[in-house]
């Protein structure tokens, strides 16, 4: 990653690794990750071995799980982590959400967000990258996101199953008075061979746990494994179908209120005057609460709360904002795209003089629109103020984040804070935010004693998100006398979602530097051998909040990146697919999934009349995914999308069928926003306001997905995200194959 300012940039790094280092040395080394948090319960048969896994003298097996369940399996694949090092019995095994505590914290995505590339294994690339880790691992904040659950969980989950298990064996040795050499363990089961005696973990597990856990037991080997990459049965999707999973909307706490909300309509403006007295006499009605940029109006049912709202007179000042609209932003993008001052991500070679050299050059710009994220269950949180404490219960990917929120807003110490992550009903990035714990936490710190629930109508999750941003791109690349690249110049523009985070969580402390490595993921880090090459972003913020959505800057660089190499395929007269080849030479693992795909799917091979083909590969968090879609067009040019050949390099894979569940979701995220996704603004007011005018792919329109996935040696790779940026190209590919023109706009449309 090359930035514009290299000499600061460097000095910023040394300066955080040596600083870094020192408070590594002092205080982050040796932490153990086993020692269980005074937060963590356990009910009266049931014993604590280490901060991750408890046992039940019924040979019960609870799993702490630090990661919130979104549907990405995590309460399966996490346990069996530990499962696979304990030998527990599978069937035996249960999970539980962690409580907030730095043991627990994501250690891996504050290393991912630092700008060194995966395959950089230099000494300052690999110095900060463990910095990174080490900070994480001592900041400790329990967070999902980024495709980092099981990464993050990889070494304390497998430490914790293995040294339960060491404990298990010592307490059954000591009763036999045995060497623990001669002794084995399966399936929840303690062994002798010499004696045939045997001992189930649950008549160990109060003796056991009074031993202090070992911290560096013995870990299987990848051949001794019997339970890690088999298919594997989810463990919550028995309450899911039997309708016993809560999750945030589910909760349900004694004398509960609940608040329906409504902000000012145009971004940024605040309530100006309302009138509690017309709404007062309402049944019943409770309160009306101002919160940040709207009001909540407080009942004893939401849809007497929601009723109230609806009549609740209110003057809005909707602020600077009131006139902006799509066409001013999407203008100034293209002002920016031209002439505006750009960070270079990546710099090889000498692109000007490759592109004077050139036998052709090739020219392109794209650009993509502000997303929603619109997850299935409502932004909902339930909060409640009483006696010196406060309880959050929110559907969140951030705990640790929700809990700071709620002891700013009411004053109280974070310790006396409780936040409560039940299931989430789809998240992709939105819970993460906060702003409807904020509403919450607000609306029960001026009722306190009384539990309240904060529940948004579609209408104000469509306009009031945290948007993924609207972002414009242009190439130039070309190509020499054989039709092969040797230059290729990408200039990206958009605004920063780190950046708009932080000014949302800390207004005082946001900055642009170091740039957000976010802007350019996905297009600064090609695997695409070129001779020459500089990729740039031009920051270009604009008062609509923006925020993670799913792949976040992957999910429009590989949007841009893969419909370029298509079109300098046809500029080089060669097929897609084997122009993509002759790229790959020096990167075998992207070559191994480009041909997966394309094996897969028949890659020229006949097809149906009507149909077309187009391909697409792309590497984000770790996971290589490549996607062949086949496709037809109507006379009237609607796009329909029959099949999609899914091909995944993501390391090892836990539970194969996760990662086939997971790439099938992406899939399907991603291709609601390739034909239908895209927010639009007039009048400082977001055009969309439901599904009608927000639309979604419906069952009927989802193709058949086949998902095959390849075996590496290679490092874990996330699943949850990296299904999703492949499919716009690769059906925007499959369009311009079957008729010749070439979309560079999503959504994709013809008519």
């Amino acid at each position: 990653m090359t930035l514009a300012n290299p000499g600061r940039r460097r000095l910023l790094i040394a300066g955080a690794v040596v600083g870094g280092g020192l408070l590594i040395g002092y205080g982050l080394r040796d932490r153990n990750r086993l020692t269980p948090p005074s937060g963590l319960t356990h009910g009266d048969h049931e014993f604590v071995l280490n901060g991750w896994i408890k046992i039940g003298v019924d040979g019960i097996v609870t799993v702490i799980v630090p990661n919130q369940e979104m549907g990405q399996g995590i309460y399966t694949a996490l346990p069996m982590l530990a499962a696979e090092e304990l030998d527990a019995d599978w069937s035996l095994v249960r999970a539980e959400q962690a409580s907030v505590d730095k043991i627990y914290g994501n250690y891996v995505i504050l290393g991912d967000a630092l700008p060194a590339k995966p395959e950089d294994h230099g000494a300052m690339a690999t110095t900060l990258r463990w910095v990174g880790f080490k900070l994480g691992e001592g900041i400790g904040y329990v967070m999902t996101g980024g495709s980092s659950s099981v990464r993050s969980a990889w070494d304390p989950m497998r430490l914790a199953g293995a040294s339960a298990r060491e404990m298990l064996v010592a307490t059954a040795a000591k009763r036999w008075a045995v060497d623990v050499a001669q002794c084995s363990t399966h399936a929840g089961r303690v062994m002798h061979a010499a004696s045939g005696r045997s001992f189930g973990y649950g008549e160990l597990a109060s003796e056991a746990a009074q031993i202090t856990p070992p911290t560096h037991p013995r870990l299987k080997t990848r051949q001794e494994y019997t339970l890690i990459g088999k298919p594997t049965p989810r463990l919550d999707v028995r309450a899911k179908v039997d309708g016993s999973a809560v999750f945030g909307i589910d909760v349900r706490l004694p004398n509960m209120l609940y608040a329906a909300v409504a902000q000012c309509p145009a971004i940024g403006g605040t309530v100006k005057s309302f009138d509690t007295a017309a709404i007062a006499k309402l049944p019943g009605f409770k309160a009306v609460v101002a919160i940040p940029h709207g009001v909540a109006v407080v009942a004893d049912s939401y849809w007497r709360a929601k009723s109230a709202l609806q009549q609740l007179p209110i003057v809005w000042d909707e602020g600077a904002n009131a006139t902006l609209d799509s066409n001013t932003i999407l203008a100034r993008y293209a002002q920016e795209l031209e002439h505006g001052k750009a960070n270079v991500y990546h710099a090889s070679g000498d692109v000007d003089a490759g592109l004077q050299q050139a036998a052709k050059v090739v020219e392109a710009s794209y650009q993509v629109p502000f997303l929603a994220h619109a997850t299935m269950e409502p932004m909902n949180c339930t909060a409640l103020v009483k006696d010196g404490a406060c309880e959050v219960w929110a559907p969140n990917q951030a705990p640790s984040i929700m809990r700071m929120i709620a002891a700013r807003i009411t004053g109280i110490a974070s310790e006396l804070v409780t936040v409560h992550t039940p299931f989430l009903g789809g998240g992709f990035g939105r819970r993460a935010e906060f702003d409807y714990v904020i509403q919450a936490v607000t609306v029960a710190h001026a009722m306190p004693g009384v539990p309240v629930k904060v529940v948004w109508s579609r209408e104000e999750d469509i306009q009031h998100d945290m948007y993924r941003p609207a972002v414009m791109a242009k190439f130039r690349a070309g190509l020499d006398t054989a039709g092969k690249p040797v230059a290729w110049f990408n200039r990206i523009v958009g605004a920063s979602v780190t950046r708009s985070l932080m000014d949302r969580l800390l207004p005082w402390g946001g900055m642009d530097f170091p740039p957000d490595k976010t802007n350019a993921e996905g297009a600064a880090d090609l695997p695409y051998a070129f001779p020459h090459q500089r990729v740039e972003h031009v920051l270009a913020n604009t008062p609509v909040p923006v925020g993670f959505w799913r792949s976040v800057g992957h999910s429009y660089n590989a949007f841009f990146t893969e419909s370029f190499i298509d079109e300098l395929a046809v500029a080089a007269g060669q097929d897609p697919y084997s122009f993509r080849r002759t790229l790959l030479t020096d990167s075998p693992r992207h070559l191994k999934v480009l041909d997966t795909a394309a094996t897969r799917a028949g890659w020229g091979t006949a097809l149906p009349p009507g149909r077309s083909r187009g391909i697409a590969l792309h590497e984000s968090f770790h996971t290589v995914v490549a996607q062949v879609a086949e496709i037809s067009v109507s006379p009237s040019g609607e796009i329909t999308v029959h099949r999609v050949v899914c091909a995944v390099d993501c390391g090892m894979a836990i539970n194969p069928d996760t990662v086939a569940a997971q790439m099938e979701g992406a899939i399907i995220f991603g291709l609601t926003a390739a034909l239908y996704g895209e927010i639009t603004f007039a009048k400082g007011r977001v055009e969309q306001s439901n599904f009608p005018s927000y639309d979604m792919l419906r069952l009927a329109q989802t193709p058949l997905i086949e998902t095959h996935i390849v075996d590496s040696d290679a490092a874990l790779g996330g699943v949850g995200e990296p299904g999703t940026p492949p499919i716009a190209p690769a059906v925007a590919n499959a369009v311009f194959a079957a008729t010749g023109k070439r979309l560079r706009k999503l959504p994709l449309r013809l008519i």
